[in-house]
């Protein structure tokens, strides 16, 4: 095994757990892979792993269940071609390349460090040859000049505008958590021209900004499908919402699931989210 100077987080997983799915490529010879200075390694899906900074931007709930939403939306019909836009650190890109094992990929982050993290997980994972990061920001047509190609788009924006929060200073989090490059407005028109006739937009969105979200999806000629509002624990208000857009088609109408809490009253995931864990391969 190679020296690394990061840090190789364990496994917490039950006795007796298997991780499901297809096993990473497990890149010993592969010493840009493995975690560097202020980097850790950490499980993230099956058997694959993530590369994060330590103090910096980490995969999260968000990505977790726009990641599923969108596994879910295509089971039926696996896509060929999927598009990540502001990918961040991977997390959803990383997701969804294992859950759909032949399908080709493509990141766009504007972000250097998170962009390096993100094409090294990749490497780690044995999936870059399937996977294209790139650098720049998606709202450039020289970043996405691909019209009407991809089955699958997924996002994650930043909820906050400027100006409306303190940013913070620690690395990756401001753009993050800021609308730097855009919100969902800028997300839901990138997709609307990248999107192939029959395909779906998958993103997520602050709670209380439905009325926001339906502005940008009519802006961007998209129809909102299926809302699934998401409960951090029982009692608490909505912390964010994940949507399914697409170009209309005749009879199509929204439908709103019931709330997916996290956890229940007492702390403890609820069956529910412990189902979506194990979906995505997650031990419950």
């Amino acid at each position: 095994m190679p020296s690394s100077s990061g840090i190789i987080r364990h496994a917490r997983r039950p006795c007796g757990w298997i991780a499901p799915g297809p096993a990473p490529a497990a890149p010993v010879e592969q010493r840009d892979a493995w975690p560097q200075a202020g980097e850790d390694l950490c499980y993230l899906t099956g058997e694959w792993r993530i590369l994060q900074r330590v103090g910096g931007h980490r995969w999260s709930l968000d990505d977790l269940v726009t990641a599923w939403v969108a596994a879910t939306e295509r089971r039926a019909a696996p896509p060929d071609r999927i598009l990540d836009l502001g990918s961040g650190i991977g997390a959803v890109l990383l997701m969804l390349a294992w859950r759909f094992p032949r399908a080709r990929l493509v990141g766009i982050e504007a972000q250097a460090v998170s962009l390096d993290l993100a094409r090294r997980s990749l490497l780690w994972n044995g999936a870059a040859d399937r996977c294209e990061m790139r650098l720049g920001d998606f709202r450039d047509p020289a970043t996405l000049p691909e019209r009407r190609a991809f089955e699958l788009i997924t996002g994650t924006p930043p909820y906050l505008p400027r100006g409306t929060a303190t940013e913070s200073p620690r690395i990756q989090w401001g753009p993050c958590h800021i609308e730097h490059r855009g919100g969902i407005e800028a997300y839901c028109h990138a997709a609307a021209g990248a999107l192939a006739p029959h395909g779906w937009f998958v993103s997520c969105a602050g709670g209380g900004q439905g009325a926001r979200v339906e502005t940008a999806a009519t802006a961007a000629a998209l129809m909102i499908t299926r809302r699934v509002d998401v409960i951090p624990r029982a009692g608490k208000n909505v912390l964010f919402s994940v949507y399914v857009m697409r170009p209309p088609g005749a009879g199509e109408r929204l439908h709103v699931e019931p709330p997916l809490i996290v956890r229940d009253a007492a702390g403890q995931r609820t069956d529910r989210f412990r189902a979506l864990r194990s979906q995505m391969g997650m031990p419950p």
